[in-house]
């Protein structure tokens, strides 16, 4: 008899246990869910970084096309385009593009504003951003180097 009673206090302990488990792991995955669905992963930032780098602009020089990594070398030298335009307005005006076409910062949307930072030896090149810089934020940095000049890129996003 004494056996049968403590079997069954057993079997209604670890019945519990297991609803209880289950209750944490429904939280715990109802919480990581929603954090996904609003929040913007830096993995975002970092390809949107790389992307822009190898995108080409409009600016020549010596025949050929700059993309805008190299944009930021012939802005850092203080050069102009084969047009006559600074190198540093047509770089400003190209990420301003890219920027606008790649991240909806209006009213409504899941995004908020942006900030973006090219720095090089210490020396502001851009400074750009846009709507509120508040709430949550994901970002990315780069580093590249030319010429002994060390180049850094920072991009964040805010958004829900």
């Amino acid at each position: 008899m004494i056996n049968k009673k403590k079997s069954q206090e057993e079997m209604v302990g670890f019945g519990l246990i297991i609803i209880i488990v289950a209750v944490i792991i429904l939280i715990f995955l109802r919480f990581s869910i929603t954090k996904q669905k609003s929040n913007i992963e830096s993995f975002e930032a970092e390809n949107f970084i790389f992307g822009f780098l190898q995108h080409t602009t409009d600016c020549k020089n010596n025949q050929k096309f700059l993309n805008v990594k190299e944009l930021i070398f012939e802005c850092y030298n203080e050069k102009n385009c084969e047009d006559g335009r600074i190198a540093c307005k047509v770089l400003n005006s190209t990420l301003t593009n890219i920027i606008e076409k790649s991240w909806d910062v209006n009213k409504g949307s899941q995004y908020h504003g942006y900030k973006l930072i090219i720095n090089s030896n210490q020396a502001n090149l851009i400074n750009m951003s846009s709507g509120e810089l508040n709430g949550n934020s994901k970002g990315a940095s780069q580093d590249f180097s030319r010429s002994g000049n060390e180049f850094q890129i920072l991009f964040s996003v805010y958004g829900d």
